[in-house]
């Protein structure tokens, strides 16, 4: 009865293909020229987009909320969801760059700067204001001014343009002349510009790779990469050579024991976690909530890997506005119907009958944190006029994605679920009667065994989370997707590893309350990550309270989702593992 599930979902990744890429061509800033070809003296579309502290990358304002000369009309450019969804507020700019037009001295305009403009700009420069532009879907930056002697404000900007062919391939902004602003008093200022092209070989094809970090690609640190995926691969071989040595030393033999002669085996008394075998498969407590974190973290594990192969075919290019969280977005609602199958799949595997509650909780144990975080963080941004507040029709945009394709695919991947005649495989028989578990030491608790089990997987993705934090949450660009791919996949063994030893011990000590903690164990690299995030706050110029609640909220969000991913691969891979040592036995 699964068929007809799987085939709904046959030609899914064909499908998110094709939808991430028609995402990918509407939701970049596009010029009028939608073929970016021009001849000298065209127009070339030219947008201001934020203005906002260095410092906080997610509180940023719209760019004429500062007193900027403005055009004659000012004109907001139409923006896709994908534009929307990245905190764009595209609008016409002052400066006229024609192609291949050069000018040496060019007046923006003449402004008579109030006290009250004057304090705006003030504040402004001391908290290390930059602005962003967009020419010719190019993303260039530059700063309001300086804190000297007093406060500066630059009143000139050079425009460095490259060109190849009828092409654009590169703009740099450098601002000059400094005019001081005095502390409550009216100043006259006068805004002007100068244009110089040059022709460079770069083809069109390659000018985003401009906006890469050189620095971080340089062999040096490439090769830092390299030395820690080496190191983990040795790691990862270690810990499989203690699983080895575990299953040849000691289980090994105790399965011959049982194995080869029954009437030798009644003469030893049972100890260890032979002992177990009538209760080692009792089904955990809260089995709804433990099923419906099952299927939400398989949900994201299949959604993990889906963004990191989109990555490494190279959809995601640098500035390609809002096309890495629309495709997100649009994975995590297509993925939906995973959930719904896996969790009251398994729901029903362990005897339970009420799977619309089921269903409800896989909805909103990695989803109800999320939207509860999005309205607290959203209703902040609006109040504070930030440009990541999400507008009335981006709000209706993405509750229409819910209700009419993440939702009914929730509940097809249910119902499938729910027919599928599958039974829970397990080789013994569980007493009606629990088996009272002995008293343990400390370190065998809950607690200190999520600390160990989550320390080995975290060291190693240690060296790549710092340049994927300041993706997410600064400037820089990142595109290692190879070498994420790989320390990902070797997270995921080295947690499967973890898993099963801690479980084999708890089992060795008599407990079989293997459930949840191995679920628990495998999670724990997710509290490590946020842990990490107050490490890389504190290191970071990030400040106030904004951007700290944008930070540790959706980072709240984010490491949730990690803790049930790798949490659901921790118990399967402890399933697997007690399902094959009780299935080498005899067991009544």
């Amino acid at each position: 009865m699964a068929f007809p599930f799987l085939l709904s979902m046959k030609g899914f990744v064909d499908i998110l293909a094709v939808t991430v890429i028609f995402t990918s061509i509407s939701s970049q800033v596009k010029s009028d020229a939608s073929k970016h070809i021009y001849q000298k003296g065209d127009p070339v579309p030219l947008y201001a987009n934020w203005a906002g502290p260095y410092g906080n990358p997610s509180e940023t304002f719209p760019y004429y909320s500062l007193p900027f000369c403005q055009p004659d009309p000012l004109k907001q450019k139409k923006q896709s969801i994908g534009e929307v969804l990245n905190g764009d507020h595209l609008a016409s700019s002052p400066y006229k760059i024609d192609f291949r037009m050069e000018h040496k001295l060019q007046v923006v305009c003449g402004k008579n700067l109030t006290r009250h403009e004057v304090s705006l700009f003030r504040t402004a420069i001391e908290q290390d204001y930059l602005w962003e532009m967009y020419y010719d879907d190019l993303p260039f930056w530059g700063f309001i001014g300086y804190v000297g002697p007093g406060y500066f404000i630059f009143t000139h900007t050079d425009f460095k343009i490259l060109y190849s062919g009828d092409h654009v391939i590169g703009i740099l902004a450098m601002n000059t002349h400094p005019a001081e602003l005095a502390d409550g008093k009216e100043v006259d200022l006068n805004f002007t510009y100068a244009i110089m092209w040059q022709e460079t070989n770069i083809t069109f094809d390659k000018r985003m790779d401009e906006y890469i970090d050189i620095s971080r690609h340089l062999p040096h640190n490439i090769k830092i990469h390299h030395v820690a995926i080496s190191n983990s691969l040795w790691t990862v071989l270690i810990l499989f050579g203690c699983l080895v040595v575990l299953y040849v030393r000691v289980l090994r033999k105790d399965i011959y024991e049982y194995a080869s002669d029954q009437e030798s085996a009644r003469d030893h008394e049972e100890t260890g976690w032979k002992i177990l075998h009538a209760d080692v498969f009792r089904y955990p407590k809260y089995k709804s909530l433990f099923a419906a974190a099952i299927g939400s973290g398989t949900q994201l594990l299949i959604l993990s890997m889906l963004i990191l192969v989109l990555g490494l075919t190279g959809l995601f290019h640098p500035y390609d506005r809002g096309v890495y969280k629309t495709a997100l977005i649009i994975s995590y609602a297509i993925t939906c119907g995973v959930a719904g199958f896996f969790a009251v799949s398994f729901y029903h595997q362990l005897e339970g009958t009420d799977w619309m509650r089921n269903v409800f909780l896989t909805g909103c144990i990695f989803g109800g944190p999320l939207f509860l975080s999005f309205c607290v963080l959203n209703a902040v941004a609006t109040i504070y006029g930030l440009t990541v507040a999400l507008p009335i029709g981006g709000i209706v945009v993405i509750f229409l994605l819910w209700m009419c394709l993440a939702l009914p695919l929730l509940l097809l991947g249910a119902f499938f679920g729910k027919v599928t005649d599958w039974h829970f495989q397990a080789p013994c028989h569980t007493s009606n009667c629990p088996r009272e578990i002995p008293a343990l030491h400390w370190y065998r608790g809950a607690l200190p065994q999520m600390a160990l089990a989550g320390f080995l997987p975290f060291v190693f993705i240690f060296i790549e989370l710092y340049d994927i934090f300041d993706a997410v949450w600064g400037y820089r660009v990142y595109n290692l997707y190879g070498i994420l791919c790989i320390v990902v996949v070797l997270v995921i063994i080295a947690t499967a590893f973890v898993s099963v030893g801690l479980t084999y011990f708890q089992l060795a000590a008599e407990d079989h309350q293997w459930w949840w903690r191995s679920f628990l164990c495998g999670g724990s690299t997710g509290l490590y990550i946020f842990g990490y995030c107050f490490y890389y706050y504190f290191k970071s110029q990030m400040r106030g309270f904004i951007q700290t609640s944008f930070f540790f909220g959706y980072m709240a969000c984010i490491c949730n989702g990690i803790f049930l991913m790798l949490g659901t691969v921790g118990f399967r891979a402890s399933l697997l593992f007690i399902r094959y040592i009780y299935g080498s036995i005899k067991c009544d």
